[in-house]
């Protein structure tokens, strides 16, 4: 009974584990530089990296929000909304926009933005359009090209069969501490199954965390029936109830005057005094329905949700807020999404979820890379491989080495397209998956040792090209970054350094290393060992 019942586990294991680890490796890659997306989006905007950090930003949020309904005001005074965006400590710029008109079979109104130096309050050059690291935020969730509904629900079939192989690889583990120092190099599948077990067992509460908080945060998707029963318009309410969004002050919309913003700021500061404004939203401006939203960070507070109060925009009275103490249901559920998003951390524990997600995509990738090697190991000599076995090898090829190629193309493209190229954003995105497509069109006619090793090469030449072609195109470069101690540039540079090196190790390494003899023993019974 007790064999049976570790051969289900380990069987469940593997299957669970081998039916979406491509699809999880996209998911934890795309996640894993999403704890950086800000920093991304400023890498991709080198117009901007020459402004200095606030000294005094929060000090100077009051002028700037007035400063900000004074030009809102004399450009779109009849906008559909206005809304300001402060510089926040990893977006060093300040915008005000306003919406234009629908057009017919427009789902979202257009915004008009214009950035501005906070430090100088002079207007910043047009910024090239880029969708920076909130790409790689969507795609791993939204997967892009699918529709957005249908991703979710992959994703989160994705995301339960990977707890189920989190928690079967932790009831087959029995050496599960041992694991954390054993690695035998050179010994084929068996390597790759240490490799698989470090990177599993080292960041094994992470892994559990982001996989369980990952389908927390779609919960209300995965089940709405309590909101559908509940509220008569169903989510929107439900959601309308929990952050107030939606508030109408007046049905009419006869024109009114803005009340005087100072006001509105002055009783923000009387309830919460250190409040560190976000952004302040207007809907309606110059009428009797105008609301005027204020939202506040969280600050290290494990609030997911941005807390924020509306105002009458005619009146300047308060008529919706959130919820200052939240119930015990809405704490855990606020909790557990701002631990998987890490918005709260600060830089060292957000390099500690960056290295986490590392972690995750070496214990996929060498899951996938297992498996292969350990039916290559079992085949007789001269036999063909079978189509699934060159299925799992093209898409181990294809995934592994696909994936950080078209990422570095997509940052070569950031730099080397035209700036007033039309539709830039969608170019950018198009060369990344152009990429991708050609490195699994190369995988599926060739993924031979040879092969591997020549996806490494170009890897590796295309993470060290990268901070040349910035250097090249721009005004900074890695030397310039370290001086001025603009860390977030500094680290993206030598990141991708880091990766040409240790690419082009691998390269060496697939160069020299000779084909390994089948070993006596086979896969299953180095498994039955951990038992």
């Amino acid at each position: 009974m007790k064999d049976s019942f570790f051969r289900s586990m380990t069987w469940l294991h593997t299957w669970v584990g081998l039916l979406v680890c491509w699809l999880l490796y996209l998911i934890f890659f795309a996640g894993t530089l999403s704890f950086f997306r800000d920093e991304v989006s400023l890498w991709n905007q080198p117009e901007i990296h020459h402004i200095p950090p606030q000294s005094n930003r929060i000090a100077a949020q009051t002028q700037q929000i007035i400063s900000g309904f004074e030009y809102l005001n004399g450009q779109a005074s009849q906008a559909p909304s206005w809304r300001i965006t402060l510089p926040e400590p990893r977006v060093n710029y300040l915008t005000y926009g306003y919406a234009k008109p629908k057009e017919p079979g427009q789902r979202r109104s257009r915004f008009i933005d214009t950035q501005l130096d906070p430090n100088t309050m002079q207007p910043l050059p047009p910024f090239r359009d880029t969708k920076g690291g909130n790409f790689f935020y969507r795609l791993h969730f939204d997967l892009h090209y699918i529709d957005v509904l249908t991703a979710r629900w992959i994703v989160c079939f994705a995301s339960l069969f990977m707890l189920i192989a989190l928690i079967s690889g932790v009831v087959i583990h029995k050496r599960i501490f041992k694991d954390m120092f054993t690695f035998r190099g050179n010994k084929g599948s068996r390597s790759w199954l240490d490799a698989h077990n470090l990177s599993s067992v080292l960041a094994l509460p992470f892994h559990l965390m982001i996989t369980y908080t990952g389908l927390i945060t779609l919960i209300f998707m995965l089940f709405p029936y309590p909101a559908l029963t509940s509220y008569d318009n169903g989510m929107r309410d439900f959601f309308n109830d929990v952050t107030p969004r939606n508030t109408l002050t007046n049905s009419t919309t006869d024109a009114a005057p803005m009340v005087n913003v100072k006001r509105i700021l002055d009783q923000l500061y009387t309830k919460w005094p250190n409040a560190d404004i976000r952004r302040v939203q207007v809907s309606n401006p110059n009428t009797a329905a105008a609301t005027i939203t204020l939202l506040v960070s969280p600050g290290k507070a494990l609030r997911d949700q941005t807390p924020r109060l509306i105002f009458s925009g005619a009146s300047g009275e308060l008529i919706a807020q959130t919820d200052e103490e939240l119930s015990t249901a809405k704490a855990v559920y606020e909790t557990l999404n701002s631990v998987h998003t890490g918005r709260l951390a600060e830089p060292l524990l957000r390099w500690l979820y960056f290295l986490g997600g590392i972690a995750g995509c070496a214990m996929i990738a060498s899951g996938c890379i297992m498996w292969a090697k350990r039916l290559r190991e079992r085949m007789k000599k001269n036999a063909q491989p079978s189509f699934g076995l060159k299925l799992v090898e093209a898409l181990n090829l294809a995934t592994l080495m696909g994936l950080p190629l078209a990422t570095c193309a997509f940052f070569i493209a950031n730099r080397v397209l035209s700036p007033q190229l039309a539709g830039r954003a969608n170019k950018e995105v198009l060369v990344f998956f152009l990429t991708w497509l050609a490195v699994a069109v190369i995988a599926l006619i060739k993924r031979d040792r040879t092969q591997w090793r020549i996806m490494a090469a170009i890897n590796g030449v295309a993470c060290l090209a990268l901070p040349i072609v910035n250097a090249l195109t721009t005004q900074g470069n890695i030397v310039s970054y370290l001086i001025n101690k603009q860390w977030a540039l500094f680290s993206f540079d030598a990141l991708f350094m880091l990766c040409a090196m240790v690419f082009f190790i691998q390269t060496e390494k697939l160069r020299t290393a000779k084909q390994q003899l089948k070993p006596k023993q086979t896969m299953r019974n180095s498994l039955q060992e951990q038992k």
